[in-house]
């Protein structure tokens, strides 16, 4: 499963870094995911694109919820809590809060077919 995550803040390519860099260091999301950074097309003439979102590679013993929790903790930890896009394949969703109904939805979401989270 492929999933990609943006945001909507200010320092938004910053806030993407650090975002990455907490998922890589949460052992749950460590263990069955690869996270790197994904970067637009470059326009002509420059070198490289502008950081456009984090990419989330899932593998054996994925867990929504791990996935959820984690970016949620980090959320917690900014200033302004920003909002958190998750788009996989058509589905997408938003973290806004931090409600246990908003939670849920995200997970359900964003769990593989058959999965409990």
């Amino acid at each position: 499963m492929d999933l990609l995550v943006d945001l909507e803040t200010v320092g938004r390519e910053r806030e993407l870094r650090a975002l990455a860099d907490w998922l890589r260091e949460t052992p749950s999301v460590r263990r069955s995911a690869r996270i790197s950074l994904a970067e637009a097309e470059p326009s002509p003439g420059q070198m490289g694109g502008a950081l456009e979102a984090i990419q989330v590679i899932t593998g054996n013993g994925w867990s929504a919820a791990a996935f959820v929790m984690s970016v949620v903790g980090w959320r917690q930890t900014r200033p302004s809590e920003p909002q958190v896009k998750v788009r996989r394949g058509d589905v997408e969703i938003t973290l806004t809060g931090n409600s246990a109904n908003e939670l849920q939805a995200a997970i359900a979401a964003l769990a593989e077919p058959g999965q409990q989270g």
